[in-house]
């Protein structure tokens, strides 16, 4: 009866907070609640927009994973959050980066996992190394049915239905200069991959923490090779874009630094340099909000620096 109360209750949490706007500390926050796609399941969206948005001006866009972690930690689940308002609110009021409004994307918590993990690199895996990454993620509680991940489609999802109404609905720059996509550790993972699948979409990519595991474990995990042969094969032009990349050492980033160090080879050889790419180590970090939150004003200004 006690595990059945607390399911309910938590249940009834959820929906709570779904259906609250987070509290911010500059700014305000406009939601699209129940974004219906053809590519992913329902989810809210949260738009931030500076305390001073006017139409009258035009503003860049920041697209970021797992929304419901951005602005208050009081809705979080962990009472953790980036507070991504404050951070950008000081950044704007110092002159130090663009106009920019911030599109917060929430996770679908069930299917996380399958929206962000990389499916071209995950299909070139053969049958067996597939089925140890089902295996992995199956002992970790990441996936209770047979995973097969759904990336392409949650890409799709921003490219061709939110990043049109973004565009209609807000006065916003359009092109790839303007257009950016951050998120940490799957979060980071899929915000590595949307910039190398969108390059004529997004000109910047923040990705924090970064997943290169697609698991929890580097042991006999085939996905790390697989995903920095893609990531080789299909890095963006640097003369048009910016990335970067940062991990810590503790908690589940101390899966990251060795992989990191592989991916900073290749962004080396592809013709990245301090001025369109950055990767920095944070020892003595964590795996968390409170950890990103420390160091997020770094990829903005990196990304978003004036003109």
């Amino acid at each position: 009866m006690q595990k059945i109360l607390a399911i309910i209750s938590l249940l009834f949490l959820t929906v709570q907070y779904s259906a609250q706007i987070p509290k911010v500390i500059g700014g305000k926050i406009e939601r699209i609640a129940d974004f219906k796609s053809k590519y992913v399941t329902p989810r809210n969206v949260d738009v931030w927009l500076p305390a001073d948005y006017s139409t009258s001006k035009k503003y860049a866009v920041l697209y970021m994973q797992d929304g419901q972690m951005l602005y208050d930690p009081e809705m979080t689940w962990n009472k953790q959050s980036w507070n991504v308002d404050d951070i950008i609110s000081g950044l704007l009021k110092n002159g130090e980066i663009r106009n920019t409004i911030v599109v917060g994307v929430w996770n679908d918590s069930k299917l996380r996992h399958f929206d962000y993990f990389p499916q071209k690199p995950f299909e070139s895996l053969t049958a067996a190394e597939k089925d140890t990454v089902r295996t992995q993620l199956t002992k970790s509680g990441r996936s209770d049915q047979i995973f097969s991940p759904n990336s392409d489609n949650y890409l799709k999802f921003l490219v061709k239905e939110l990043k049109p109404l973004i565009d209609e609905k807000y006065s916003t720059y359009k092109d790839i200069a303007n257009t950016f996509i951050a998120g940490s550790s799957m979060g980071g993972l899929i915000s590595m991959y949307a910039i190398c699948e969108y390059p004529k979409v997004f000109g910047g990519a923040a990705c924090l923490s970064t997943h290169w595991t697609g698991t929890f474990t580097n042991k006999n995990n085939p996905f790390p090779e697989s995903v920095l042969k893609y990531f080789n094969k299909n890095l963006p032009d640097p003369k048009t874009h910016k990335i970067y990349f940062d991990c810590g050492d503790q908690t589940l980033d101390a899966l990251y630094p060795e992989i990191q160090k592989k991916a900073d080879i290749i962004m080396t050889e592809a013709g990245y340099t301090d001025a369109n790419w950055k990767t920095l180590y944070f020892p003595g970090e964590n795996h968390s909000e409170e950890a990103w939150n420390k160091r997020l004003h770094i990829p903005l200004e990196f990304l978003l620096e004036k003109k």
